[in-house]
């Protein structure tokens, strides 16, 4: 029988929960999720990342823009850049390539207007182009408050590209996503949105291929 949320330990709670976040999750959000106080789960917050510190681990639990985020630790960026490198040097899979484009024809975009366009969840194939420089973040929407994104000056120069306006006329070819409620997708779920190329969920949960 499935534990509820107050029922489970607060600490692997949530690490399970920072495991899986786009951005920096609040206290009073984590509290709310998890039905606990929050006080408690601020308290968990800096003893979980006390304790990571002293056990030397590779990762670090950190406070950012009033939210909390599991980040690499500064000292262990060199494996961190050579895994990085070293997947740029493999070809984009289709889905990448297809979440690429619909990100160079709408910029800035958020991760659920791409979603929309392309009918399945992005958040993994979106990881990959992060990592591998050819899109960044463009800021937030002013309406929901997500996060935009860009294509970049390495895309341009991977492209062989001067600038956006030589792009082949394919916009009038991508659909719009407007119509589309952003809670619909935002219900689409992540497998492993830190996994490169991640498997990406249709709605009705078929993987796609």
């Amino acid at each position: 029988m499935t534990e509820e949320p107050e029922q489970l330990a607060l600490k692997p709670a949530l690490e399970a929960v920072l495991m899986v976040v786009d951005e920096p999750a609040t206290e009073e959000h984590l509290a709310k999720v998890l039905e606990r106080p929050r006080r408690a789960v601020a308290d968990a917050l800096r003893e979980l990342a006390d304790e990571y510190t002293v056990q030397g681990r590779g990762f670090e639990l950190r406070l950012v823009a009033g939210g909390w985020r599991f980040y690499s630790r500064a000292e262990y960026a060199p494996a961190v850049e050579g895994f990085v490198l070293d997947g740029q040097q493999a070809r984009l899979t289709q889905a990448a390539l297809e979440t690429l484009a619909v990100v160079a024809y709408r910029q800035p975009v958020s991760r659920s207007r791409v979603s929309a366009v392309r009918g399945v969840n992005c958040d993994g194939v979106m990881r990959t182009l992060l990592q591998r420089g050819l899109v960044d973040e463009a800021g937030t929407e002013p309406e929901t408050g997500a996060i935009l994104y860009r294509t970049t000056n390495y895309f341009l120069e991977r492209m062989g590209l001067r600038g956006l306006d030589e792009l082949p006329e394919l916009a009038p070819f991508l659909p719009e996503a407007d119509a589309i409620e952003s809670e619909t997708l935002e219900g689409v779920p992540s497998f492993d949105p830190d996994a490169p190329d991640a498997p990406e969920t249709h709605a009705d949960d078929k993987t796609e291929i």
